[in-house]
């Protein structure tokens, strides 16, 4: 199942390598964690602005538009991510070179983990696989009974996943099954642990606390509604676990921000916001709720300093007070962002949608955009072929997602 690096065909056939010139190589450092330490989406790594393209990778995959491209984790000099091309990738961070591609029976839309050892990830074929982290080879790989389209990650001697509308598994690390959580509800699913507990563990349509020692929920947050409902992944500290929901209606949708007691669910504080779809798209079903939950980051909230900051699918961008929830600032834009934000250093990242057809000089493609996290303002932006489908990971001084037109972008500052 695994493609050797010497056949030249394959490497054409996946993509065409562009080497920008902005070249120079920078110390790494390793983002081996969705969305970072905690979920926090941030990393104290900054990142300033203006950022060039290094290299980008034409994917396989051009039929469509691709519907998710979820976050690249980060090892020494190596990049990792699946793709709708039913192929993993394990990619030299700074020229873009396959290091190895393994490929599965169909689109790879889970998020990887990686350990010293191995690289975790899932598959629509409905198998999670451990292979080799240097050489691509198959360690294990577990039969499931549906699609794999979650986050996969090891917590301690575990590796845990969810399936679409089948279970949660937990499985030891020679892949063997130690208990799962019946999930009759959630596709496209993500989770957080932290000290032993899940967060967001699969019980109907209500938010949750599941221990993974005693396999008992500790706490639940029923929610009874008669309309589809999508819950973010959640951001921990000490206190707290913070998140977000879009509460579909049909005509519109409802986005509701939460702070809760990290220890017993209590709800700490809540925002409740209408989406707003702008002007500059057409405004139904799709654009206001369906398309987001492919994304397993949709809604997710980053941390910086005493702020919880939200980009939710819609035009505005909101900073929340973490003790409070009292809007600190927000942010309006033509058109609705397209990816949860990351925090490097003091600077806020995210992507903003545009036309199908853009004109870059009337200011119309799609972008990536950089905001002070203090403040809200725009301190720059650039446009991209297609929408950027994942919080950026920032790794030294280079920064790497996709786009909808399934390109692989890694930019590093210039200066």
């Amino acid at each position: 199942m695994r493609t050797t690096l010497y056949a030249r065909g394959v490497v054409l056939l996946i993509g065409v390598l562009i080497i920008g010139l902005f070249g120079g190589c920078s110390q790494q450092v390793d983002w081996l964690t969705y969305r970072g330490e905690n979920g926090s989406g941030y990393t104290p790594n900054a990142l300033y602005p203006p950022l060039g393209t290094r290299w980008k990778l034409t994917l396989q995959f051009k039929e469509e538009a691709a519907q998710s491209f979820n976050p690249p984790i980060v090892k020494g000099d190596t990049i990792f991510f699946g793709s709708n091309d039913k192929n993993f990738y394990a990619l030299d961070i700074n020229t873009g070179y396959m290091r190895w591609i393994f490929k599965t029976g169909n689109k790879v839309n889970s998020v990887p983990y990686a350990d010293e050892d191995s690289v975790y990830f899932g598959s629509n074929d409905g198998k999670v696989y451990a292979v080799d982290i240097n050489t691509g080879e198959e360690r294990w790989s577990f039969q499931t009974g549906d699609t794999v389209q979650s986050l996969v990650m090891r917590y301690r001697d575990r590796i845990i996943f969810t399936t679409d509308t089948e279970a949660t598994y937990f499985l030891d690390l020679e892949g063997k099954e130690q208990h799962r959580i019946p999930n009759p509800v959630w596709s496209h699913h993500t989770f957080q642990v932290y000290d032993g507990v899940v967060y967001w563990a699969p019980l109907l349509r209500g938010f949750g606390a599941f221990d993974i020692d005693s396999k008992e929920f500790l706490w639940t947050v029923p929610v009874n509604i008669n309309y589809p409902v999508w819950y973010s992944f959640p951001a921990i500290d000490e206190e707290k676990v913070y998140y977000a929901s879009s509460f579909f209606t049909g005509n519109g949708a409802i986005l509701r921000y939460y702070a809760a007691d990290r220890e017993d669910g209590r709800n700490v504080w809540e925002h409740e916001s209408s989406f707003n779809m702008g002007n500059a798209m057409a405004r139904n079903a799709d654009n206001v709720f369906y398309r987001h939950v492919y994304l397993l980051d949709y809604m997710a909230p980053a941390l910086w300093s005493n702020l919880v900051i939200y980009t939710s699918g819609d035009t505005v961008v909101r900073a929340f007070d973490a003790v409070d929830g009292d809007v600190v600032w927000e942010q309006h834009f033509d058109y609705p962002t397209s990816s949860a934000p990351t925090v490097a250093g003091d600077r806020v990242y995210f992507g903003v949608h545009g036309e199908e057809v853009a004109d870059v000089k009337n200011g119309d493609a799609p972008r990536l955009v950089c905001l002070s996290a203090k403040t809200g303002r725009v301190l720059w932006q650039i446009p991209l072929e297609g929408a950027v489908l994942n919080a950026p990971v920032v790794s030294g001084s280079q920064m790497m997602f996709g786009t909808h037109n399934n390109l692989f972008y890694v930019l590093e500052e210039i200066f």
